[in-house]
């Protein structure tokens, strides 16, 4: 497994996102399970999560449970897995999703977080969304104080904007290791945080990298480049899409789904697929 690094820690390459195996449409546990061993058994050692990751009301935290109960029980070396974790958003158990990005919201989630994780500090802790009714500032200034206090060993945000990733940098004093954005071949209008973050040597997440890559491959007339380059060279569209991802940048680690141990093996295939200049170039294009 090729790596990357996010603060002063090395990464696998391709994360594993969990949020697939924890809300709406959600495998039995034991499923679950085989497809976080299977990403440890290729050698991913990033998993990201949410305490918002659920379905029902009564189970926050489900998938951050989830990951601490598969890594724990993996047979092999867990000692440089990174857990990474969010706080801010909420999930009322109708479906929905709202935000409280309080600062007293922000460290009582990260004490719950630290909890269900089994850890003595979490490793990566990330602002999920900006609070429309809270100063960002503020907002980011709680996971400041938590990085202060030792609770959390580095400190990120998600679903941020330029604007918003400089004032972060500002408030942590320099310490932002992270940016989370939706980045896909469907969803491309994070292009200038992806840009920000390398500038500032900051590893950008990419959440949802699949985007506009049906399960099955299927692409619509937009995607045709990734459809064709992945059948020249004999492999599937995802992997291409993962490829180009890897190619924008060094600081850019994708975190795909997966819900199935064969989509996280499928995955990580993309760490050896080296994409000519021709072929990034058509991707871009599309």
């Amino acid at each position: 497994m090729k790596t990357r690094t996010i603060g002063d820690v090395t990464v696998s390459a391709i994360g594993l996102g969990g949020m697939p195996m924890s809300i709406e449409g959600r495998p039995d546990e034991q499923r679950s399970i085989a497809t976080i061993h299977a990403a440890l058994e290729e050698g991913v050692t990033f998993f990201d999560t949410a305490d918002a990751y659920h379905r029902d009301a009564g189970e926050v935290g489900h998938n951050e449970s989830l990951i601490a109960k598969a890594v724990a029980s993996y047979g092999g070396d867990t000692s440089q897995v990174l857990i990474a974790t969010k706080g801010g958003h909420l999930r009322p158990g109708d479906g929905s999703w709202t935000i409280d990005s309080s600062p007293k919201h922000l460290k009582e989630a990260a004490e719950a977080s630290l909890k269900r994780l089994g850890v003595d500090a979490i490793g990566l802790y990330q602002l999920h969304r900006p609070d429309v009714k809270v100063p960002y500032e503020d907002s980011v200034g709680a996971i400041r104080d938590l990085l202060d206090e030792g609770k959390i060993r580095m400190a990120g945000i998600s679903n941020a904007n330029p604007e918003q990733i400089r004032v972060a940098q500002e408030v942590l004093g320099g310490r932002l290791v992270s940016v989370q954005n939706q980045f896909s071949p469907a969803y491309r209008s994070s292009e200038p945080e992806l840009v920000l973050s390398d500038e500032l040597g900051i590893a950008f997440l990419p959440w949802s990298p699949l985007g506009g890559i049906s399960a099955a491959g299927q692409l619509g007339d937009r995607f045709a480049p990734f459809k064709k380059i992945a059948d020249d060279r004999g492999l599937t569209p995802q992997v291409v899409s993962l490829a180009w991802h890897l190619s924008k940048s060094p600081r850019v680690i994708p975190i795909p789904g997966a819900s199935r141990p064969e989509s996280i093996r499928n995955s990580v295939q993309a760490v050896d697929v080296e994409l000519t200049p021709e072929e990034i170039a058509q991707l871009d294009a599309a």
